[in-house]
């Protein structure tokens, strides 16, 4: 299971599971994690965690989120990630790393990966349908994207995560393989409508 480690100042105060799909982040008292400074919001960020993934999404807050040292607005979290609150830092332990790989066992990216394709088809239509920066790019039906902005694209979660967590109409790369072959594109990612 993940976990946040809550510190300031160097000093760790104490750890926190990720037992929860949503895990809310701020000063008032009903939030999950409560942190009682007035530079963190009433109600500052929410953690999302959907199986084995976990995401950061600031909600408004007047001093902003920031992870490992870069201001966001959604945030897919990976191992390590530090994510600072005011004087506070939260450092994301992820579950694999939670839960201590021995030595004798292979990482999870070492081992194969069942992809559906009705899973992947879905998940490249949204690319599509996110602002039409895949096909100005040269994406074509049938390319299998292996990573996002340099996050691995392991499942079709994982490559929605790396789309919603892009910059909306920021530039950023993609590669994929087609013919057995990798390629490497920039593609702008729009923003999705409201509806």
């Amino acid at each position: 299971m993940a976990k946040l480690i809550l510190s300031m100042d160097g000093l760790v105060l104490k750890e926190i599971p990720l037992t929860k799909e949503r895990t809310t982040i701020g000063r008032k008292p009903h939030n999950d994690i409560q942190i009682d400074n007035l530079a963190v919001s009433g109600e500052h960020a929410v953690i999302v965690t959907i199986l084995n993934d976990s995401f950061l999404e600031d909600l408004g807050s007047t001093n902003g989120t920031v992870v490992n040292g870069n201001p966001i607005k959604k945030h897919f979290l990976q191992n390590n990630d530090v994510v600072e609150l005011g004087k506070y830092k939260l450092k994301f332990i992820g579950e694999a790393a939670a839960a201590g790989t021995g030595g004798g066992e292979k990482a999870d990216f070492e081992k194969t990966m069942v992809l559906r394709p009705s899973q992947i088809k879905a998940a490249a239509e949204q690319i599509k349908t996110a602002g039409g920066g895949a096909q100005a790019a040269g994406l074509k039906a049938g390319d299998v994207i292996t990573s996002i902005g340099g996050q691995p694209v392991e499942s079709a979660d994982a490559l929605i995560a790396a789309v919603r967590s892009a910059t909306p109409n920021g530039t950023t790369d993609v590669t994929f393989t087609r013919d057995g072959q990798s390629q490497t594109v920039s593609v702008t990612l729009g923003s999705a409508s409201a509806n």
